[in-house]
């Protein structure tokens, strides 16, 4: 379970998407655009960008391997679904739907 003390923002009321980016990372920035839309879409879902350089506790706590990694969780905070690298839109909406009540 993830909240706010773990990534420095409120979750969304129904679904957060949070992604661990660094500062060097391309893909990090297209990914960045697509959580955005998603979470413009969807009412009640949240994005959420975690410096994974500034937060490696977190990012070893999390078992995570490269930039960018997104998690899905659901109102609680349980990580539902994850991945590495850049996610296409469908995909995240798709991922979204085991979050989602």
């Amino acid at each position: 379970m993830l909240g706010r003390e773990d990534l420095g923002a409120d979750l969304g009321e129904r679904a957060t998407l949070v992604q661990f980016s660094t500062a060097f990372c391309q893909p990090c920035r297209a990914t960045r655009r697509v959580l955005d839309d998603v979470a413009g879409m969807v009412g009640g879902v949240a994005h959420v960008e975690v410096d994974a350089e500034s937060r490696l506790d977190l990012v070893r706590r999390l078992g995570l391997l490269g930039t960018p990694t997104v998690l899905v969780l659901d109102a609680s905070g349980r990580v539902v679904r994850g991945g590495g690298g850049q996610p296409r839109k469908a995909d995240v909406i798709a991922a979204l739907g085991a979050a989602l009540p």
